[in-house]
């Protein structure tokens, strides 16, 4: 979603935004998790859920956050074939060293970028190993 050098408008933004929104959604993420994932108050979240409209100021480290939950989404469509697994394998207990029995959506909810990226990087793993 976002380049060395790329400047998104308000409204590329807020697509995006929706989008994670969307994806966190299916995964069955809590408000919290949204929360610490995305680094979003939950006044922002329900502004751009009621308003497609809705314009939002977001800083670099939540579009990169946005970006690597896109970016997790399409590894996922890409290792699974049925949308079952797309969705649920977030909410999956994983035996993988990095994840030591959580789920990659617990491992990204605990709110550091580094956990999302890791989590990105063991997905993207797996769309290169199928």
């Amino acid at each position: 979603m976002t380049g060395a050098n790329a400047e998104l408008t308000q409204n590329q933004l807020a697509v995006g935004l929706r989008a994670a929104l969307r994806i966190l959604d299916g995964w069955n993420a809590t408000t919290e998790q949204v929360g610490s994932i995305l680094r979003l108050s939950t006044a922002t979240r329900q502004k751009i859920s009621r308003d497609s409209s809705a314009s939002v100021r977001l800083d670099l480290d939540q579009q990169q956050r946005i970006s690597l939950v896109l970016n997790i989404h399409a590894a996922l469509r890409t290792v699974f074939a049925n949308q079952e697994n797309v969705q649920g394998f977030p909410n999956l207990d994983n035996a993988n060293d990095f994840f030591e029995g959580r789920s990659p959506l617990e491992v990204m909810a605990q709110g550091d970028m580094i956990s999302l990226y890791e989590t990105y990087r063991r997905i993207e793993h797996l769309q290169q190993s199928s």
